[in-house]
């Protein structure tokens, strides 16, 4: 490098930690949840946000970080010039600044609703949203918005999603990937893990990367790789001929791929090296979920103290239970270690099959997921699934052509429907469906202290239901994605 380039490059990160110094004032005293920089700043794009965000992390090690973001082209509000801070803290989040600086702490203060707290449900009850946080209420002040008649529940979290809005996950583009949190979040999913499906290694770690990005940038809570270590005899919509045994070296290629991204992994522990790979993720903090498996009750149950601690969409993809031959499915169910997702939009479960699995798991060990594929939110037609063609007629996905045509491929679910099913259809109490779409995801993501319930301190994600429980609105991190229409 020639002396004038270190030259400039010291000249540019004194003037980011300089920046970063005037910030962390403003940011200690008033914890907010965006800090929103226009002007010319803005327009240098990632050149310096990238750098200023890491210079701000190495000064606020004690609180939540905000996010820090480039005012939109067009935003206009009263600005104080480039690099300057705008203390008008009250102004709503569409009042973007141009040209300045803007830390957002606003108050929101819903009223008249159910709201559903872990300790259960409160009549007429409020929530308080301050700084993109749920804070205390305070029974005085004015409601700035009635919801009476309506439901607050937690935003919704997936662990178990392929794509949606026409996008997938799959596609290895940021591009893609944004259209499909953006579908997911706008039927109340807040927090949701990106799964890939059965691919060449190298793809996928090409995947991870993009999908890894997304992951710091706080638009996902990581990535889960569905395959390609499943079996050949269970592989339901995944490529057969791009499967392989889960050797530990190539899932480990996976996860480093991942640059501490990746939160999950399905694979078949009955195959060749299935419970060292097992080991290795519980030692990398990796969730190991067992699904797509021909496995017996014995083999699962060695899985399980290995380290495996989920159950892939339940009685899919995996032997059925049998009174001689019980299966994965028995073994799962019954160890209190284990999480079992379920696809519940009446395709996949029959509603006395759902009931089943929470009798014996219980309310607090099942996670709902939508498994979705790029269809969700869209019409039926032909749709991309990692290499594979998906034909979508009646709302039902599955392979149009190859040795695995017909069947099932994923779904077209969004958790709004699967929380209104819970209730309408499989007669489950509203407690035990917000836990089974919010608490108990959270809870297997490590995340229960920011996601996942209605609880002062943790991030303002809610969605609110009208009173036949369909979706009327959806905040995230304090910010209306979907405002409810009140009269």
């Amino acid at each position: 490098m020639a002396s004038g380039d270190r030259r400039a490059q010291a000249v540019w990160q004194h003037a980011v930690d300089a920046l970063a110094d005037g910030l962390v004032i403003g940011l200690t005293l008033l914890d907010p949840h965006t800090l929103i920089i226009g002007g010319g700043l803005a327009e240098a794009g990632e050149t310096l946000f990238a750098p200023l965000r890491a210079a701000v992390a190495e000064r606020i090690t004690f609180q939540k970080l905000p996010h820090i973001v480039p005012a939109a082209l067009g935003d206009t509000a009263g600005c104080l010039g480039a690099g300057l801070l705008a203390w008008d803290l009250l102004a709503p989040r569409s009042q973007a600044l141009h040209g300045g600086i803007r830390l957002m702490v606003d108050r929101t203060v819903l009223a008249g609703a159910r709201v559903v707290l872990p300790t259960g449900v409160v009549e007429g009850g409020r929530v308080t949203v301050e700084g993109g946080r749920i804070a205390a209420s305070a029974p005085q002040e004015r409601p700035t918005l009635d919801l009476t008649g309506h439901w607050i529940v937690p935003g919704f979290v997936d662990v178990h999603v392929h794509g949606g809005g026409g996008a997938s996950f799959s596609a290895g583009t940021a591009e893609e990937a944004l259209t499909a949190i953006r579908t997911h979040r706008a039927h109340g999913t807040t927090t949701m893990v990106a799964s890939t499906v059965t691919g060449d290694l190298a793809d996928l770690a090409r995947q991870a990367a993009v999908l890894a990005e997304l992951t710091q940038q706080g638009d996902l809570a990581g990535i889960h790789f569905e395959g390609p270590f499943i079996s050949a005899h269970r592989c339901g919509a995944h490529q057969p001929e791009l499967l392989r045994d889960p050797d530990p070296a190539d899932v480990r290629k996976l996860v480093d791929a991942a640059h501490g991204a990746a939160r999950m992994m399905t694979l078949a522990p009955e195959l060749p090296g299935g419970l060292e790979s097992v080991r290795l993720l519980a030692e990398h903090g990796v969730i190991a979920a067992v699904g797509h498996t021909d496995s017996t009750y014995e083999a699962t149950l060695e899985a399980i103290d290995a380290g495996a601690t989920v159950a892939t969409h339940l009685f899919n993809a995996m032997p059925s239970l049998l009174h001689r031959a019980p299966g994965p499915i028995a073994a799962l169910l019954e160890d209190e270690r284990v999480t079992v997702e379920l696809i519940n939009d009446g395709t996949h479960l029959h509603p006395s099959v759902l009931q089943l699995a929470f009798a014996r798991a219980g309310a607090d060990r099942v996670a709902f997921i939508t498994d979705a594929m790029g269809a969700a939110g869209m019409n039926d037609g032909m749709y991309p699934l990692g290499p594979m063609r998906v034909e979508v007629k009646d709302g039902v996905a599955r392979i149009a052509d190859g040795p695995t045509a017909g069947s099932i491929a994923g779904s077209t679910l969004t958790l709004d429907t699967a929380f209104k099913r819970a209730v309408t259809v499989d007669g489950l109490p509203v407690q035990d469906a917000v836990r089974a779409l919010s608490a108990n995801p959270a809870r297997l993501l490590g995340m229960a202290d920011r996601v996942g319930s209605l609880e002062e301190g943790k991030d303002a994600d809610l969605v609110v239901l009208d009173g036949s429980y369909d979706l009327a609105g959806v905040m995230r991190k304090g910010e209306w994605l979907v405002r409810p229409e009140v009269r």
